[in-house]
């Protein structure tokens, strides 16, 4: 007779099992990492994105007198929002231009100044000269995190 015996069956169980279980580690592990950067990279093109308006010196609807820059603003843990910073007769006015919640349980900090101003006609930012400002995203319970760094003169890395 031919055929395997229940302790052959139970060792090649146990490798798979085995086999399964750590590539499903790896797996979960790798799934968080891109989250982490897909956020990360959402935020450094909603950096540029303010910077170009900013550069551009585009007046959002509701915005009245003069330009001064857009701001990007971290307004909690899970969001941020771009808003174009406007007066009129020395008086601020806050236009929000767009708002973004992040995905996947992402969390976002941020060290110094917030918000950030990219001021008009590419004039930089409001962050003091020779500091710069950095944007920690983290997911709880991963070691993991991406960091998004910008300069005195608007510079993103």
């Amino acid at each position: 007779m031919k055929g395997y015996t229940l302790i052959e069956i139970l060792v090649a169980l146990t490798v798979v099992g085995i086999l399964f279980g750590v590539g499903y580690v790896s797996f979960r592990d790798f799934s968080r990492r891109q989250s982490i950067n897909s956020n990360a990279r959402q935020v450094a093109s909603d950096l540029r994105f303010a910077q170009e308006l900013s550069a551009s010196g585009k007046k959002p609807a509701g915005c009245t007198g003069s330009l001064d820059g857009y701001n990007f603003r971290v307004t909690s843990a899970t969001a941020y929002s771009i808003e174009a910073k406007c007066s009129l007769a020395g008086v601020a006015q806050i236009v929000s231009a767009k708002t973004v919640s992040l995905i996947n349980n992402v969390r976002v900090s941020t060290s110094g100044t917030n918000p950030i101003l990219f001021k008009s006609v590419s004039e930089g930012t409001n962050i003091p000269a020779g500091q710069s400002v950095t944007l920690v995203l983290s997911q709880p319970g991963v070691a993991y995190t991406a960091s998004l760094t910008i300069g005195q003169n608007g510079d993103i890395k």
